[in-house]
């Protein structure tokens, strides 16, 4: 009897890791499809959007739904959402990582009702910083607000320079907004969850994991909306 209860006491950490896993897990998929449903939404408008010749021309989508609708607490400036690249020499993209988004300047939309923000990485210097567990936008990596419109037609200066491109919506209203100061991490935890092992943003991203089978509908969007190849710069 003194044996049984040493060991009922000894298993319950592993059982109280695998709940919050099999949690983490749940709130992922509802995360990814919330996020497949943010991107067709926006890409769906007809007048004003992320304009398309920047999502074919994207290394990288981040989305970050709307966490008052998909029902997550979150701060005025904190929110999780997911993450996905192309593979290298291809369309094809790779599985999601979780993220997450906190502080910094992400203007005015962020905290008055539902909020998505959208941000697309736009070179290979973007890509690379991206695959750090931690980076600052504006310090690490250079952000911009993104330009609305079906087609960007010119290309400043700015543009082209830009690593990280972002937009945001709320309460139905569409626009760049900046992430100057945010800072965008990987959520290791809710990967470790959602792929069962400890996993870094780099593998990823680097299309090293399965995709789960929520990323379908992300992919669906992006292969309407980001369907060409672009060259590495």
């Amino acid at each position: 009897m003194k044996f049984m209860l040493i060991g009922a006491l000894l298993a319950l950490p592993v059982l109280a890791d695998s709940t919050d896993d099999a949690k983490r897990r749940a709130d992922d998929q509802k995360r990814i499809e919330a996020a497949a449903v943010t991107l067709s939404e926006i890409m769906h408008a007809k007048d004003s959007g992320i304009p398309q010749d920047l999502m074919e021309k994207a290394h990288c989508v981040g989305i970050i739904p709307s966490l008052k609708r998909a029902g997550f607490i979150v701060g005025a400036k904190y929110g999780k959402g997911v993450v996905t690249c192309r593979v290298h020499d291809s369309n094809r993209w790779t599985a999601p990582s979780m993220i997450i988004l906190e502080g910094g300047n992400i203007g005015f939309q962020i905290g008055v009702g539902e909020t998505d923000v959208i941000f697309t990485v736009m070179n290979q210097s973007g890509e690379d910083k991206l695959m750090k567990d931690k980076i600052t936008i504006g310090a690490d990596a250079a952000g911009m607000i993104g330009p609305l419109g079906r087609e960007t037609q010119a290309q400043t200066d700015a543009l082209m320079h830009a690593e990280i491109l972002s937009w945001s919506r709320s309460r139905g209203v569409f626009a760049g907004v900046s992430l100057e100061g945010a800072s965008l991490r990987a959520d290791n935890d809710d990967n470790r969850a959602l792929y069962g092992r400890d996993v870094r943003q780099q593998e990823i991203l680097h299309g090293g994991v399965m995709p789960p089978p929520e990323a379908r509908a992300i992919y669906t969007a992006l292969d309407r909306y980001a369907p060409k190849s672009y060259s590495r710069n």
